[in-house]
């Protein structure tokens, strides 16, 4: 079955879950709810494949012991609002969501559902959980970087763009996490003699600003960070770079794939089907209180090579050998 297709059955099984199985089956059907502030997307929609597929290796399969609502928020903080009451009103058994901007308002929503996260940056800072060891409350998951991972962007942009001396480096600066990623980056990029400029991404017309105003002075190259308004503009940031020709660095495979330079981050399919493998913890009796908050063990580099000749670039064979994917 493609892909696209196990996504569109899961979206139909979420109507029907009450009349989808016969009064036997109610007994054992367990509920799992998806929420994504973002829209539909064949990148998320690969990562919601995997965490299915892992589902079933685990014994579940929609339609006979789990159904699935997936919600879509479309980038709209409201919508985000609106999906989280809703899902917490429904109660399903489990609630997985991807990032803090959907982690926060569902815990706002509920204290008793348990809620599983695939890539939240910093959840201890963002109050999700009492340490990673021990989360204590309803939700835990998987952390979607390290750090020190700010460094490795720098050293990425600085390989393929050595002329590079100015950073425009992306971040909400209501966001706990992104304002950590840019002190981070900033303390890299203060060895390196180099320049950081904060790019706000509040919201679409605040990042147009931004990166007009910064390509305005040569020599300059974009960062960006894990953050909420990264994934509701990603189209608009990546044609941003592209027509002001500025060279940038992504912390997701998302962004190549659409026409981004280069991405270095977490395999967000690895996290998701680990997610289910916490999902499936849970449906079976374990509580997100005692399930540690886990430090992510697999990073991807992924290449576009078309926009680095696009941009005039020349992508160094050290480089290409140490790319997990190149995209052509």
């Amino acid at each position: 079955m493609r892909r696209r297709d196990v996504i569109k059955g899961i979206a139909g099984s979420a109507i029907i879950w009450p009349q989808a199985a016969s009064a036997q089956q109610v007994d054992r059907m367990r509920r799992i709810g998806i929420l994504f502030a973002v829209s539909p997307d064949p990148e998320i929609e690969s990562w919601v494949a995997a965490f299915m597929q892992a589902l079933a290796q685990s014994g579940w399969t929609v339609g006979r012991n789990i159904s699935v609502d997936i919600r879509w928020a479309r980038g709209s903080a409201a919508e985000i609002r609106r999906h989280a009451g809703e899902l917490a009103t429904l109660a399903p058994d489990v609630i997985l969501a991807h990032g803090a901007s959907t982690v926060g308002p569902l815990m706002q929503a509920t204290r008793t559902v348990p809620i599983v996260f695939p890539t939240v940056s910093d959840p201890v800072g963002a109050g999700f959980v009492e340490t990673l060891a021990r989360p204590g409350g309803n939700a835990t998951g998987f952390m979607s970087f390290e750090f020190s991972l700010a460094g490795k962007w720098l050293e990425l942009l600085k390989e393929i763009a050595p002329r590079v001396t100015r950073v425009g480096v992306f971040r909400d600066p209501t966001q706990t996490t992104a304002m950590d990623q840019f002190a981070a980056i900033q303390a890299a990029t203060s060895t390196a003699r180099m320049e950081v400029v904060p790019i706000n991404t509040r919201d679409a017309a605040e990042i147009e600003r931004g990166v007009n105003t910064f390509a305005g002075s040569p020599n300059g190259g974009l960062i960006l960070a894990a953050g909420p308004g990264a994934l509701r503009y990603p189209d608009l940031i990546v044609s941003l770079a592209a027509r002001h020709k500025l060279p940038a660095v992504y912390y997701e495979r998302l962004f190549v794939a659409r026409g981004g330079l280069v991405a270095y981050g977490v395999e967000l399919v690895d996290h998701y089907r680990r997610s289910a493998g916490y999902v499936d913890r849970i449906l079976r009796g374990e509580k997100p209180a005692d399930l540690p908050v886990q430090a992510p063990n697999t990073y991807k580099l992924t290449i576009n090579r078309k926009a680095a000749t696009t941009l005039g670039l020349t992508v160094p064979p050290t480089l290409l050998a140490r790319a997990d994917e190149v995209i052509e």
